[in-house]
């Protein structure tokens, strides 16, 4: 049995009581943690369950048919997320990612997605709601998702070669039900659409040049991730690691490539824009995006949050403790109360796990317990 840090029904791991006596922090929306990072990004995952079995999230040996996924019960629902969207909305959050799991498995997600798109910033603008998706299900989700408010939307996808596709999501699914899913999302108009691809070394890399040769010019950014160590379970290994500089150099002996201007403080893709024969940018052929948090970690400016699906707030993608929200939520705080719970944990945070990593033995680093990418969100 594989030592797993996931808090389910009967292994509550890590977990963490949110501070309810600490001196009262007003909601400025300008929270800042303990290396004065503001808090403006919350990622929401709306399940723990996903129809791939994708080796580096959730290997088919560890989620196999007796895996025990939370009750739903166990959830938070819409309106309490909505509640928690709007408290974080206060302290300096403009953006809400949905994830999962694979969120488009949650029944009714455009209800939260309409919840969410109505709420507004003290200054009175609408908030930024995306969603990461693998793609499967978009086809027959994206009208209903853009209709109910969401604006933009990313799309894992690991390769265009059907075979090395259909072994890394390990259930036989096609690409060509995952391009058809993001034709879906152009038709729907959602804008500024995405495309992830991990890259493991041993698994994808002859899918480099195909990939950046197929969304070129298509309006469609490509964004290349280093394989992470995230949770337990995906066998990572340095080695497994192709930095993020042999991925921009390789394209750019076969495509010249030219850096570009982060878009927003925070942004965790470096952005190299596809150029003309004179050497400059031509947005007509768009941008590719590198996230390196193995090779050049991005700690220092790191603004994100992550909400679990049963409402535990994590401060890192590779923590291994969750504040437990969900029990103020349930236990009769007012939002007052809650704020200031927010307000703390965010406070005292001082996360760097990418940056500490380097300097961590390999054996530290493989063996550290930490929770689940598929129980957080990405």
């Amino acid at each position: 049995m594989v030592d797993r840090v996931i808090p389910l029904v009967e292994q509550r791991y890590g977990l963490l009581q949110a501070p309810l006596n600490a001196p009262h922090i007003a909601p400025s929306g300008q929270l800042l943690d303990q290396r004065a990072r503001p808090l403006r990004d919350l990622r929401i995952s709306v399940t723990d369950r996903c129809n791939f079995r994708c080796a580096y999230c959730m290997p088919k040996d560890v989620f196999d048919k007796d895996y025990p996924y939370l009750p739903h019960k166990a959830l938070l629902t819409f309106e309490e997320i909505t509640r928690l969207a709007r408290i974080f909305t206060a302290h300096g959050v403009r953006k809400f990612r949905l994830t999962g799991g694979e969120p488009l498995l949650r029944k009714g997600l455009e209800q939260l997605i309409a919840q969410l798109s109505a709420l507004r910033t003290p200054e009175g603008d609408a908030l930024d709601i995306t969603l990461t998706t693998n793609g499967s299900l978009l086809r027959r989700k994206a009208q209903l998702l853009k209709d109910a408010g969401l604006k933009r939307v990313t799309v894992s996808l690991d390769g265009l070669d059907d075979a090395t596709f259909r072994s890394m999501n390990d259930v036989d699914f096609p690409v060509a039900d995952v391009l058809d899913g993001i034709e879906a999302a152009r038709e729907a108009g959602l804008q500024d659409i995405k495309v992830n691809m991990v890259v493991k070394r041993s698994t994808n890399v002859s899918q480099i040049l195909p990939m950046a040769r197929h969304f070129r010019g298509t309006g469609v950014t490509l964004r290349f991730i280093e394989y992470m160590d995230v949770g337990a379970t995906n066998g990572w290994c340095m080695d497994e690691v192709l930095p993020s500089a042999d991925v921009v150099n390789l394209i750019n002996a076969d495509m010249p490539l030219v850096q570009l201007d982060p878009t927003a403080p925070g942004e965790t893709a470096k952005r190299w824009g596809y150029a003309d024969a004179h050497g400059q940018h031509d947005p007509q052929l768009g941008e590719i995006g590198v996230i390196s948090s193995v090779t050049q970690a991005f700690c220092g400016d790191c603004n994100r949050a992550r909400l679990s699906t049963e409402g535990r707030m994590y401060l890192c993608l590779f923590a291994d403790k969750g504040w437990d929200l969900r029990e103020l939520l349930r236990g009769g705080s007012d939002d007052a109360t809650i704020s200031n719970a927010l307000g703390h944990i965010w406070g005292q945070r001082n996360d760097r796990y990418s940056e500490l990593r380097a300097h961590l033995p390999p054996e530290a680093a493989q063996g550290r317990k930490r929770v689940e990418m598929s129980y957080i969100g990405g």
